[in-house]
């Protein structure tokens, strides 16, 4: 096979480029990569011109596999392994299990809103030496409901991320075309 043949010498596409920057973003992600780091290695990402380039900035990077060299580059150029064995939704691990961070964040939100009105209702009976009407139920059950319903259908959707990257991945497909 001639030289010029090599994977390693042949012009890398704007998609490789592409592919080279998103998984830069996800080593910066996953704390692989300072920001500076990270610059300098998007900078040397646009300006490469073939393959070697490219192979050279993801080299020290788990994850990555260049295609073997005496075959025919693919389209996308690079064969990705799985990253690492991070949590599904940037779980978080603790005394529930995994838990995605996003689904804490939002239902405590719900509890911390409701846990105020519930003691607002108790000092205000209290004080009136009878229980009142219980009016955080009005807080509680209709946010609750659509929380419930937001985060199960988030969840199994993927997480707050897959819209995006369904939106990503919709664009890169009308750009190819």
């Amino acid at each position: 096979m001639a030289v010029a043949d090599r994977r390693e010498n042949l012009r890398a596409a704007d998609v490789d480029r592409q592919f080279v920057a998103e998984r830069l973003k996800a080593a910066v992600d996953e704390g692989r990569l300072s920001l500076s780091e990270y610059d300098d290695r998007l900078k040397d990402t646009y300006a490469a011109r073939t393959y070697g380039d490219l192979d050279v900035i993801l080299g020290d990077l788990p994850g990555f596999r260049p295609v073997d060299s005496a075959a025919v580059a693919p389209a996308s150029g690079y064969a990705a392994a799985p990253t690492s064995p991070a949590p599904a939704f940037g779980g978080s691990k603790g005394q529930f299990g995994r838990q995605p961070h996003w689904l804490l964040g939002i239902w405590s939100g719900w509890l911390i809103a409701v846990t105020v009105n519930v003691v607002i209702w108790a000092l205000v009976s209290i004080s009136n030496g009878e229980a009142v009407y219980f009016w955080p139920m009005w807080v509680a059950g209709p946010l609750g409901a659509v929380l419930l319903a937001t985060s199960v259908s988030t969840y199994l959707a993927g997480g707050p991320d897959a819209a995006r990257e369904l939106k990503r991945e919709r664009r890169r497909q009308r750009r190819e075309r």
